[in-house]
């Protein structure tokens, strides 16, 4: 890994594990966190990131992946019933090349609807109250 390839601990999302920056936040445990992406390419679109610093799947330790995996699979549940989705997306992207954008490992899942394609990715910010609405729903499955 190059110097510019490290792991940068001021990443957006570094910064609101820390409580620096705010979220609405879906699920959390001792090890991730889970939260609404706020530039949602579907309706109750949540991203899923370990606590522990990974810059991406080439560099996070085998437990903290293993951990977060298990998080993934609990959100994704929660996600599909309470937004009573057809199905899920679930995206994960490493490096610029790769399309990862924030160097912090995190995986999208995104509730899909049986012919209702994917938002472009357009970086317009959703309305607070209406990540609030989905949020609530996937809470509410997670009980």
């Amino acid at each position: 890994m190059t110097a510019d390839q490290s792991y940068d601990p001021n990443n957006i999302f570094a910064r609101i594990l820390r409580g620096e920056l705010p979220c609405e936040k879906v699920y959390e445990d001792e090890a991730t966190f889970a939260f609404m992406d706020i530039m949602p390419r579907s309706d109750g679109h949540v991203l899923v990131v370990p606590k522990a610093p990974a810059r991406n799947m080439l560099d996070i330790r085998p437990e903290d992946l293993s951990r977060l995996m298990v998080s993934v699979q609990k959100v994704a549940r929660a996600v599909k019933s309470g937004m009573a989705a057809d199905g899920l997306t679930i995206q994960q992207f490493n490096e610029s090349a790769g399309g990862q954008v924030v160097f912090h490992i995190h995986f999208h899942v995104l509730p899909r609807w049986d012919g209702v394609p994917l938002r472009p990715h357009t970086g317009q910010m959703e309305k607070p109250e209406a990540l609030k609405a989905h949020a609530d729903r996937i809470r509410a499955a997670l009980a």
